[in-house]
């Protein structure tokens, strides 16, 4: 008897937690009272709930604070306690770091060095909430916003945190909010589901893509139907393997600078825990011995620029055609910049 993949619980990201956690401290500055649960809109639309579990408020100052939940997936900050601490008064929308919190020390991240790890997209959702909250209100939206998660300094030590130089604390994450539950097996079940349907369907060109971003930008580009679009995530071996037994006429692989290298240099698994850019190797590709220095791939493409992600979308398709080896498919890369721009392409 076969058993079908169990269907795992999706979760809810750190960003996600901070933004809903400022919202509810900005409902009692504001509004009077804090609320048992508050609701908070995703940047793909989901509108989930989340529960309350402390709450503290001085003056001029509300603090809220959530426990993450992180689903099925075996994230290190499931359980943690994210909490939003929001002071009113100041110029603009503030963001600092609390107890258990990184402050970014190196280049290269899309944070700037000395800013707390708190990333662009949760920035914006709770920017986004500040908004909201204030034009409900009629309030100033003048406001520090303080993030801070328990235990935080011991749980980074289990992250890639300090290598890449965020120091004090995790990274405050998220793209989408959701935080998909980890399972190889299941999610390659779900490539392979994938690849079957769009034969099935007499599709001739699919796309694996390393996140929604690259995803959107390879599906504009070549106006592929949804059902082109392979899940890939970070498991490039899964969908090369299994598309050379069950080929299709054209693949397209999709992503950022960082995960690219790391296929470029021979990585079919490309999750941070299990592969990483090899930085003396990436210094022989451009012929700069300082890159060996250097903390990331996006500190490195900001040196180098596009001749650089052109170079990695070479060497990853070779990589890929090493993967696929005399498999009738034609084979096109795509790197994509955090704001959706096109930096580097190769095709057969």
């Amino acid at each position: 008897m076969t058993l079908e993949p169990k269907e795992l619980r999706r979760g809810w990201t750190t960003g996600a937690c901070a933004t809903a956690a400022t919202k509810a401290a900005l409902v009692h500055l504001w509004g009077g009272a804090f609320e048992e649960e508050v609701s908070i809109t995703l940047p793909r639309g989901e509108t989930p709930d989340f529960t309350l579990a402390e709450t503290a408020f001085g003056t001029d100052w509300a603090e809220a604070a959530i426990i993450k939940d992180a689903g099925d997936d075996p994230d290190v900050t499931h359980g943690a306690m994210i909490r939003s601490r929001v002071t009113l008064g100041g110029h603009g929308i503030r963001f600092k770091a609390g107890a258990g919190v990184g402050t970014v020390t190196k280049p290269g991240l899309p944070i700037g060095v000395g800013e707390p790890a708190i990333n662009p997209v949760p920035r914006q959702m709770m920017q986004d909430i500040v908004a909201e909250m204030a034009a409900k209100y009629g309030a100033d939206p003048q406001v520090e916003i303080e993030i801070s998660i328990d235990n935080g300094l011991e749980i980074a030590k289990k992250t890639w945190n300090p290598r890449l130089g965020i120091v004090g604390g995790l990274s405050v994450l998220g793209t989408t909010g959701v935080v998909r539950p980890f399972s190889c097996s299941a999610w390659i079940a779900s490539i392979h589901r994938g690849i079957d349907v769009a034969r099935a369907t007499g599709l001739t060109h699919v796309a694996g893509c390393t996140g929604a971003t690259s995803e959107k930008v390879v599906q504009g580009l070549y106006d592929l139907p949804l059902e082109a679009m392979l899940d890939m995530g970070d498991f490039a071996g899964g969908l090369l393997k299994y598309l050379r037994k069950h080929p299709v006429e054209r693949v397209t692989i999709g992503g950022g600078i960082g995960k690219m290298v790391k296929l470029a240099q021979g990585a079919v698994d490309l999750h941070s825990g299990r592969s990483q850019v090899d930085f003396s190797r990436l210094a022989e590709l451009c012929d700069d011995a300082s890159i060996c220095d250097m903390n990331t791939a996006l500190q490195v493409y900001e040196k180098i620029g596009k001749p650089l992600a052109n170079d990695v979308a070479r060497e990853a398709l070779l990589q890929i055609r090493k993967q696929l080896r005399d498999t009738p498919i034609q084979v096109d890369v795509v790197i994509i910049d955090r704001v959706g721009l096109v930096i580097g392409r190769a095709q057969e």
